[in-house]
């Protein structure tokens, strides 16, 4: 008679530790997964950076100019004839030809409020999503804003300079406060109006940034997740409603806006005890009514910090620990301290 071989099974004991130290493993590695994840993200984010930048140099070497941060419909911006109180067009616009959307440039209308409520250019942008102007990380929503239905957000923002007293023996003159936005600077790379030539940047192209990251929330008073961004509630393609210059932006129109625009006042990803209050006037940071003010720091959803692209070009990660000083001078084309 042939023996019976006796077959032993997982006992509950043992599936259970297998089961835990599959858990464990997973646990483990989930981390260097979300690490890859986001450091891939972060690379198409810089890339991204890079050609909105590569799109700027190109303006300039077309045009002999770097394009504007905003700008009204005026010329050489616009071909409106009396453009006073009309909102212009971001950079985002000026640099579409360099970008590969050369198709909507050519169906754009410099007149009659370009940036804001021209039926044109609300039907042409329609439904466009232009990948570049928004980060991978980001969580903030890319949907078409409330007022402006043909348009969507973006989480990059122009630099336009910095507000005065942050750079050691340097006074920033070129600035307005505003009543309705913040204090806006012209001492940057994309400035309102602005015709600069890359030669005005005199601390070196490679010393200055001109582009960098509305890509996270920001926390309120009520410790509630807040989408102030240069680009709400509008859209990428708002520019600007006044025809002057800081210091000379705070004109007779009485909107003093500045969108897709920031300046310089507060650190990388700065939260300050108790949260930001919705105080546009005073922090420049929040909404009034319908638009973010022009002093919300740059942020970015990316661990230890913020990209920027500089005017050269060139796309560096900026560590939140940098001082508000050194900061300052990265976003002022010519303090002398490259």
């Amino acid at each position: 008679m042939p023996s019976l071989r006796h077959q032993r099974g997982f006992t509950l004991v043992e599936l259970l530790v297998v089961i835990a130290i599959i858990g464990v493993l997973v646990a483990l590695l989930l981390p260097a997964v979300q690490a890859a994840r986001e450091a891939a993200r972060r690379t198409q984010c810089a890339n991204h950076l890079k050609q909105l930048a590569l799109g700027m140099q190109n303006h300039h070497d077309t045009l002999l100019r770097l394009p504007p941060g905003g700008a009204e419909d005026q010329a050489p911006f616009g071909v409106e004839a009396s453009p006073a109180g009309k909102w212009g067009s971001s950079w985002f616009v000026y640099i579409l030809p360099y970008i590969e959307q050369q198709s909507l440039y050519e169906k754009w209308q410099f007149t009659g409020s370009s940036g804001a409520f021209n039926t044109n250019n609300n039907t042409v942008a329609t439904g466009v999503v232009i990948k570049i102007f928004f980060c991978p990380s980001s969580p903030l929503q890319v949907k078409a804003p409330n007022r402006q239905t043909g348009s969507t957000f973006a989480t990059y923002v122009g630099l336009s300079g910095a507000v005065d007293g942050l750079i050691p023996g340097f006074s920033e003159t070129r600035i307005n406060a505003l009543p309705n936005a913040g204090i806006v600077s012209g001492g940057g790379v994309l400035i309102p109006n602005g015709q600069l030539k890359l030669s005005a940047i005199t601390d070196g192209t490679s010393n200055t940034m001109a582009i960098s990251e509305h890509g996270n929330f920001l926390i309120d008073t009520a410790g509630k997740r807040q989408e102030w961004r240069a680009s709400q509630t509008w859209g990428w393609y708002l520019g600007v409603k006044s025809t002057g210059i800081p210091p000379n932006f705070d004109n007779a129109h009485g909107d003093n806006r500045q969108p897709n625009l920031t300046s310089i006042r507060y650190p990388i990803n700065h939260a300050p005890a108790g949260g930001w209050p919705n105080d546009v006037t005073g922090t420049g940071v929040g909404l009034n009514g319908n638009f973010t003010g022009g002093n919300v720091p740059i942020n970015s959803p990316h661990p230890g910090g913020v990209q920027a692209a500089f005017a050269d070009g060139s796309v560096r990660f900026l560590a939140n620990n940098s001082t508000l000083a050194a900061l300052a001078q990265l976003a002022t084309r010519d303090d002398g301290v490259p």
